[in-house]
């Protein structure tokens, strides 16, 4: 069974292309704690350290922990609370793989870190880590962040920088490339919004298409930041 997670606030357009990718779609309930524009965003609000567990926030409602319990995650709620104050937002948006580990090390929730610790840690400034960077695979990434870029090709991975800006974010002046997409299987990134309207589509697909991965536009819009499409199969 294909999970996706997604921003409450996901378009009818955007739910039906994703249940045409044969997706269970999971609406992320928002925290009130947090700003509006990002009170949604699967990757503020909680955390994958495999594809079955789940660290969720602090205050997440029981409800929603249940819900996710009865599909047959295992969760783990967060150590801190999540607020509207930075760094206390960013607890749980780091970029995790097979491999490695990224994020702003002094403000990761502990219970996260302590999770982690088998991987190699790589300190950012970038608190926003998962935000700022769209994981194609393990050794596979897009930013527009010099930080995250400067560390992972310092780390030997392959990167494209492209320039800030040029994706939506209501609330707030832009949002980041991280946050636009999720990789559906190995060959396939799925986007809220669409390339034909990025400036550098060319440069991005042409990235794309270097490492077989096809894109999907759920929305014939500009590139919309809800905070990240994480997908998993149970």
């Amino acid at each position: 069974m294909k999970y996706a997670f997604v921003d409450y606030r996901i378009s009818e357009e955007e739910i039906n292309n994703l249940s045409n990718l044969n997706c269970n779609i999971i609406k992320c309930e928002p925290c009130l704690k947090l700003y509006n524009a990002i009170c949604g965003h699967p990757d503020i609000l909680l955390h994958f350290i495999n594809p079955s567990t789940i660290i969720l926030h602090k205050d997440a409602s029981d409800t929603f922990e249940a819900s996710l319990i009865d599909l047959g995650f295992n969760i783990i709620r967060s150590e801190y609370s999540l607020t509207d104050k930075y760094p206390e937002d960013i607890i749980l948006n780091a970029v995790n793989t097979k491999d490695f580990f990224m994020h702003n090390l002094i403000h990761t929730d502990p219970i996260l870190l302590d999770a982690v610790q088998d991987k190699t840690l790589i300190n950012i400034k970038q608190g926003y880590s998962k935000c700022s960077t769209a994981i194609l695979n393990a050794k596979t990434f897009i930013t527009s962040d010099n930080s995250v870029f400067k560390a992972l090709t310092a780390h030997g991975y392959d990167v494209l920088l492209i320039n800030p800006g040029n994706i939506e974010l209501p609330g707030l002046d832009y949002g980041f490339i991280g946050g636009t997409c999720g990789m559906l299987d190995s060959n396939t990134l799925v986007f809220y919004g669409s390339l034909d309207y990025h400036p550098q589509k060319q440069e991005i697909t042409n990235f794309l298409k270097r490492n077989n991965i096809t894109p999907i536009y759920l929305s014939d819009t500009p590139l919309i930041d809800r905070g990240s499409i994480f997908f998993t199969d149970l």
